[in-house]
């Protein structure tokens, strides 16, 4: 089965900026949507953004002009780069792909990554 690889969170200040790597095993990218989540303690996973095949992407309205995700299908790898944090971005972050057109809360094309951590704190 394909899995995920996320990496390049960690510890920063309000304010400050990370950019987040998803690596698949696997083509799943390729002709599919790709999306970020994040999961904070005690809440569900929640799409964050997502890049569907054809180019379009969306944001959810809490990190709309603060973050942007990007992908490269021939490396099978997808970012998120995170400006002007702040502490309600704290969470796991974790990546997945779906069918375009699908929920991104449906069936998932890979397993289930670790996910990276992001804390925003002072």
């Amino acid at each position: 089965q394909v899995q995920v690889v996320e990496s390049g969170g960690g510890l920063v200040h309000p304010g400050g900026s990370l950019r987040l790597s998803c690596a698949a095993s696997g083509n799943i990218f390729s002709g599919n949507t790709v999306g970020w989540y994040r999961q904070a303690p005690g809440l569900r996973r929640m799409l964050v953004a997502h890049f569907t095949s054809g180019g379009s992407t969306t944001y959810a309205d809490s990190v709309k002009g603060r973050f942007t995700i990007s992908r490269d299908n021939a490396k099978n790898t997808v970012y998120l780069q995170m400006n002007s944090l702040k502490p309600e971005d704290t969470a796991v972050y974790q990546c997945n792909a779906y069918e375009d057109g699908s929920s991104p809360y449906g069936i998932v094309l890979s397993s289930w990554g670790q996910g990276t951590q992001v804390t925003v704190s002072s």
